[in-house]
């Protein structure tokens, strides 16, 4: 299909993201793809008119035409959580101060609403570490796998490697042979007129563990090095 494209990013393994270069190249990628990807239809032509007063309470538009006037805001009043002291008679009775404290507005309010609302935050508490544990669990998940995969990948790459260079190897050890069988066949036509392909095996060591192979095998080695 084309301009499709596979993605095949590993990036519990990939290296080389802070080479130079890269960042620009992934931009340059970004924006050549918003340019072939531009919209060419609006997804709200469908959802009617825009409602913006649906949530404007009574208090919510006294606010907004504060904010319009740029008038100050009202301080907080902390009224409600100050505690009355019980008479001075009383003061040193605890039971006194107890009452005292039942007397308070917030400590009224809680024990009559905050029972449904605190089971109701603590299940939403409960739920958001379920889906932390769950998104750990994925990752950790994904990188144990892709650790897997790249130690795979990097066996398979020194694998192919190898095998290049034993065809390399092989290669040049069949033109060395056929050298020689047309030396022992043919010495004569060999000594005046003697293909330029033969004569490049000629130059080629003659031990198959020379440092010219070793350095063929280096370079391919690297070619595919993580």
């Amino acid at each position: 299909m084309a301009g499709e494209v596979v993605v095949d990013a590993l990036p519990y393994i990939d290296q080389g993201y802070d080479d130079p270069g890269i960042r620009e190249a992934a931009l340059a990628m970004v924006e050549e793809e918003c340019r072939r990807y531009r919209p060419t239809k609006n997804y709200l032509e469908n959802s009617g008119p825009e409602v913006v007063t649906t949530f404007e309470t009574p208090a919510i538009q006294r606010e907004m035409e504060r904010v319009q006037q740029r008038l100050p805001m009202e301080p907080l009043s902390m009224k409600r959580y100050e505690l009355p002291p019980p008479p001075a008679g009383r003061l040193g009775d605890p039971a006194a101060w107890t009452e005292s404290v039942d007397k308070l507005p917030c400590t009224t309010l809680s024990s009559n609403h905050s029972g449904d609302e605190f089971g109701t935050a603590a299940a939403i508490w409960i739920r958001g570490l379920e889906l932390r544990k769950q998104i750990a669990g994925v990752n950790w998940e994904r990188k144990r796998s892709q650790t897997a995969s790249g130690a795979r990948l990097r066996a398979l790459r020194r694998r192919w490697a190898h095998l290049v260079s034993d065809n390399y190897r092989l290669e040049r050890a069949v033109m060395q042979l056929e050298l020689q069988l047309r030396k022992v066949k043919d010495q004569p036509s060999l000594v005046d007129d003697e293909p330029a392909d033969l004569e490049a095996v000629k130059n080629l060591p003659d031990k198959l563990n020379s440092e010219s192979e070793k350095e063929v095998q280096k370079k391919i080695e690297d070619m595919f090095a993580d």
